[in-house]
Order: C-alpha cells, then structure tokens, then sequence
C-alpha cells in the first residue's frame, strides 16, 4: 500500500456516448476504388477529415479562381523543376491555371539548362571537392547573356531569358517554363538573391543588369498581387526561404498601394513544413480572411495529383 494519498475514481462521472460529439463518424470514412476508378473517383474516396477535407477545398479554390479570372500565382522553388515536372506544369499554363509563374534564380538556371542541353542538376558533393561546382561554362555564359539584356533592355529576368529561349534554336525548348509562359503571355518572375546561384560565380556576371531585372519582376508580381482579392489564389512548392519572403513583402506593397487585399486562398507544398512558408504563405497572409493551406508530401507526387484533379475539375465546368 503506497503511503502517498490516492484519487478514488469510484467517484468519476460518466455520461452515456450517445451524448457526446464524435468527430469521426462511419459516414466519413474512406472509400476502396475499383480498378477502373478516375482522379474524381478518388477525390470522393478520400475520408472526409483532415488534409483530404483541405485538398478538395484548395482544389475547389483554384477552379473557382478559373472560371471567377482570378489571379492563379505559382510559385516553385528549382526542386520542382528537377524533378521532371516541367511538361505537367506547362500543361496547367496552357489550360488557364497559372495567371503568373514565379521562381528563384535556381529555377531559372535549371530551366535555362533543360531547354538547351535536355538536361540539369549536377552532383553537388563530387564538385565541391575540386571546385568544379557550378562551373559549366555554357551555364554562365548564357544565362549572364541574357540577364545583360533583360537589364539593359528594361524587361523582367524571365521575361528576357522566356524570350531568347523561346527565339533561340535551342533545341528541348517545348520542356521550358519560362519559354512556354512568354509564349503564352503569362508573367515569369524571376527573383534573386545574390551569392546563391552558380552563375553570380562567373566571370560574366553583371550584378547590376541582374538586379535591375530581377526587381523588375518584383514590381511586376506585386500588380499581380494586388488583385488576389476576393478569390485569387497563391500555390506555392519548394522554396523554404526566397519566394515566401518576396511574396509578403510584394503582398505588403501591394496593400500599401491598390488597400485592402483579402479573402484569397494560399497553399503551401513542401516535403517537409519549413517556418517561412509557412507564416509568410499560408498563415500572415491570410490571418483576418481567407484561407490558408499546408500539405506535406514529394513535389514529384503531388503536383501531378493536383494538375489531374484540377484538370478533371475545369472538363466538369465545361
């Protein structure tokens, strides 16, 4: 017997269960497909909790944006564009689900690079050993190129390097963000920071013709921003640190200017939540109206589900 005094729980009270609320009931448990199923099929499956109840909110948003011609941004970190997903994201430029695509100085690099070689991505550990990495000649060469000419012609850094792609004879320039948006007129913006791309190491670098353009595409997000307002949308993959800090700040530039900006939907999608996006995409954005989203999952399987569902979604409309 413990000589330390015990509860007596012979006096706890209960209640009968058919009073208390339940959160989960049979009626939103999931569903078994069939073989044959379709994306809408599995969207339906899906428990109704959680990031399911979440990830057909967000897909609701978006068509909504569509058909309401809302501003739809895209914002991808350079992982995305590693992974392969350029054909699948050009495809969601082409049917109306991007109104402006936004990326980091890495995503332009990549783009650049899988337009003209068909391929990118190098192995970072063998590289930095002989300080071999980010030294490819054509790389520098050619992005500085045509950085120089966005600044000294007054356009955007991707707006000019979307331009020459798409003139030049390179030859996979059909896989290419920023080719496929300037010929679709769609806004690319291209924001960096300098130190962090292999090309601010070569000897063809021009910090200022960079920075100039690289400004200008902040201006030209910012417009894009101002006219989120009721029911635009902000999709966001892969970049723990730029891009949610460019977005909050051309957000705050965008209500200093045009007033209230609000009820606009964001979403965050990483493979692990970091702290920016999600307090400068999902959270702060959206803190007094709208509505914020976070899923965590491999760029590679997520995006192409979202482009199936909302692709399945705009045939629905139509």
């Amino acid at each position: 017997m413990s000589k330390y005094p015990l509860i007596d729980l012979k006096k706890v009270r209960t209640y009968p269960i058919g009073k208390r609320k339940s959160k989960t009931p049979i009626e939103k448990f999931g569903k078994p497909l069939k073989p044959d199923s379709e994306i809408d099929d599995f969207l339906k499956s899906l428990p109704k909790c959680l990031k399911a109840d979440d990830l057909r909110s967000l897909i609701d948003s978006i068509l909504n944006a569509k058909w309401k011609k809302k501003p739809i941004i895209l914002m991808l970190g350079a992982h995305p564009i590693k992974c392969g997903l350029s054909p699948i994201l050009i495809d969601l430029m082409q049917e109306g689900f991007v109104t402006l695509l936004s990326t980091n100085g890495a995503g332009a690099i990549h783009d650049l690079e899988i337009a003209f070689w068909g391929k990118t991505s190098e192995e970072v550990e063998k590289g930095i050993e002989d300080g071999t990495f980010g030294m490819a000649k054509e790389t520098g060469e050619t992005f500085n190129r045509m950085a120089t000419y966005a600044g000294k012609n007054d356009l955007g850094l991707g707006e000019a390097i979307g331009k020459e792609i798409l003139k030049s004879n390179a030859r996979y320039k059909k896989h290419s963000l920023l080719a496929s948006a300037y010929r679709l007129d769609i806004p690319a913006c291209v924001h960096v920071a300098f130190g962090t791309d292999i090309v601010h190491q070569h000897p063809s670098f021009d910090p200022s013709s960079t920075g100039k353009a690289s400004h200008l595409d902040f201006r030209i997000l910012s417009e894009e921003v101002s006219r989120l307002n009721n029911g635009g949308v902000v999709l966001h993959f892969g970049s723990a640190v730029i891009l949610p800090e460019v977005f909050l700040k051309a957000l705050s530039v965008a209500r200093n200017i045009k007033g209230r900006i609000e009820n606009f939907t964001t979403a965050n999608f990483d493979m692990i939540q970091h702290y920016r996006p999600n307090v400068n995409v999902v959270a702060r954005p959206t803190r007094k109206s709208g509505r914020g989203f976070s899923f965590t999952g491999h760029h590679e399987i997520m995006l192409p589900l979202l482009a199936w569902a909302l692709k399945n979604g705009k045939q629905k409309q139509t």
